[in-house]
């Protein structure tokens, strides 16, 4: 590696909360349309870690063992909502996206769409090929790095 290029790494920090919800906001405008319609009022949260109750909830043995998680009432389950329902919601954990990121040969944009979309894809029952084919449209207009 040259001098300059160590200098410039000398000099990038990882992305902040507000930057990955950039990115997750970018991936989820690069989704097909159909799919984000059928998204309305789910909303996309990123927090650094999953609370204590959520890691108990999930069984999770580290904090960095959950990426995402969609917490809410899927389309499969749909009816009447409760009164003090929480709406729909998708949580993107920063620390452990960035740990994974770091171990592995993907960009950050194409691991946040594809927890984004994972999450989302239980909204909506999809399988895991169903939500293959929503990544692979999305990769085609991929967004740009954070």
């Amino acid at each position: 590696m040259s001098e300059t290029a160590a200098g410039h790494w000398a000099e990038i920090k990882a992305p902040s909360l507000a930057e990955i919800e950039a990115l997750a906001e970018a991936a989820f405008a690069a989704l097909p349309e159909e799919f984000r319609a059928l998204c309305a009022g789910v909303r996309i949260h990123i927090d650094d870690f999953p609370d204590d109750e959520t890691l108990t909830e999930m069984g999770c043995e580290s904090e960095f063992d959950l990426l995402g998680l969609f917490r809410g009432i899927g389309l499969a389950q749909a009816g009447e909502i409760a009164t003090g329902q929480m709406p729909n919601a998708v949580w993107l954990y920063r620390r452990p996206l960035l740990d994974y990121w770091a171990e592995h040969d993907e960009t950050l944009g194409h691991l946040v769409t594809h927890v984004l979309v994972h999450e989302i894809g239980h909204h909506f029952g999809l399988s895991d090929d169903d939500m293959a084919g929503i990544e692979a449209a999305a990769d085609a207009i991929e967004p740009s790095e954070a």
